[in-house]
């Protein structure tokens, strides 16, 4: 059964571009197995490197056989009301043009795959209307829509950026999730905990799926050769002798980077063999960086960041790779994190300090895990990976690669996903049976 896919994301990239990543590897696959893939997205989004030149709405472009349709919805900074206007935008232009898309998509199948809810209302838009003109063309079978959930939106306000559950903005936000539970034909979540929620807030019993994230194990290969002055500092360190500790990724409240830099500290003051690296950009990466300075932390460097391909050869230079979060309710939901998919099949041993359900290291017993914000652990962690063998680490490490080339190849959660589509859009709607 040939599908017409039309994904929903604002936020959607390519390798090219960058994140958001999912939409585009979810959807060539789907254009491999013969489907059709659309996906809307907005022109500018704060998680690109590089957005796309969009000079229209509906700007209409072909990346690898998918069919990217551009909403204008404005650049912004940060996480104010420029942002919120822009998530307003992409779902209200989606909405006035919903007889133009449907008319160019024809979908069977649509997913709102954002971070954030509100795009559950363009979804449900798009459905009831394109069922309309279904029934009145005398078109067999109805369009689902899924709701696909990458972050928990708006627990996410509340528990990371600290707003009240009565801001307005909250507010709005809860309802859309509740809305998305209640009218979607499938939820599809990223995060393996969150049934249990979803159902006090709307889904009903059958409709929750778990579909975790994916990596190309051969797009893993097609690396790229680090900038010299990355390369540089790195080898320098390695010429010292340093037992590298290494992080990548956004430098960002959620990240729990404070805890490393303290972890470094304590490393400072007792074992000056140790050193911290950390890549990457974000919001508090300034003030991470005037901390370091204001300790006089020379064991802790920071480096600009990197593409997604460079990440391979980073990995090599490090012993092992840092990756935390604060400690919250949130993440009992469970976490899917590209960067620990990337860590992990580097085959460097990891420390978490993340206090969660069991995640993918602890599964695959590929690192050490500590409690959120300890920095005491977190150095104690470290100094077991150091007081290891290489082999022991190496043996340690490629138990990681092992449980992502098991169970997270980006061919078998894009099938995963693919089976859940086709098997609901093969459902016609119960008849109501007249009395």
């Amino acid at each position: 059964m040939s599908l017409n896919i039309l994904l929903i994301n604002h936020y959607a990239g390519s390798p090219e571009m960058g994140m958001e990543f999912r939409p585009y590897y979810f959807a060539r696959e789907w254009v491999k197995e013969g489907h059709r893939v659309h996906i809307i997205a907005g022109d500018y989004s704060h998680l690109r490197r590089n957005n796309p030149e969009v000079k229209k709405d509906w700007q209409i472009d072909k990346i690898d056989g998918i069919y990217y349709h551009w909403v204008k919805t404005g650049s912004y900074s940060g996480n104010g009301a420029k942002r919120a206007l822009s998530m307003e935008r992409f779902v209200r232009k989606i909405i006035s043009a919903k007889d133009m898309i449907i008319g160019i998509t024809e979908p069977d199948v649509i997913i709102c795959s954002s971070t954030y809810p509100l795009d559950t209302y363009a979804g449900q838009a798009l459905k009831k209307r394109a069922n309309q003109l279904r029934e009145e063309a005398g078109k067999s079978g109805t369009v689902k829509l899924f709701h696909e959930v990458h972050d928990m939106w708006p627990s996410t306000l509340t528990e990371i950026g600290g707003m009240s559950k009565n801001n307005p903005f909250v507010v709005t936000m809860q309802a859309a999730e509740n809305s998305a539970y209640k009218n979607s034909d499938g939820v599809i979540s990223m995060l393996k905990y969150t049934e249990p929620y979803m159902k006090e807030h709307g889904l009903s019993e059958g409709k929750w799926h778990h579909v975790p994230l994916g990596i190309d194990p051969e797009e893993w290969k097609e690396r790229e050769e680090l900038n010299a002055e990355a390369k540089e500092i790195l080898n320098k360190q390695k010429e010292k002798g340093k037992f590298l500790v290494g992080y990548f990724g956004g430098h960002a409240l959620s990240n729990a980077l404070d805890s490393l830099i303290d972890a470094a500290e304590i490393a400072f003051a007792g074992d000056k063999e140790i050193a911290f690296v950390l890549v990457g950009d974000g919001v508090e990466k300034k003030r991470l960086m005037e901390k370091t300075l204001d300790k006089g932390l020379t064991n802790v460097i920071f480096i600009p960041p990197i593409g997604k391909k460079k990440i391979p050869e980073l990995c090599e230079y490090f012993d092992c790779i840092y990756m935390g979060t604060f400690k919250s309710e949130l993440y009992m939901f469970g976490l899917s994190l590209n960067k620990m998919v990337d860590s992990m099949m580097s085959e460097k041993p990891l420390v978490c300090a993340i206090t969660s359900p069991p995640t993918w290291a602890e599964e695959a017993g590929c690192g050490i895990i500590v409690e959120s914000e300890n920095p005491e652990e977190i150095y104690g962690a470290i100094e077991t990976l150091k007081n290891m063998t290489p082999a022991e680490r190496s043996e340690m490490g490629k138990k990681g690669s092992g449980y992502i080339l098991q169970n997270l190849t980006l061919g078998k959660v894009a099938k995963d996903m693919l089976d859940i589509l086709t098997e609901e859009a093969a459902k016609e709607v119960p008849q109501e049976v007249s009395e």
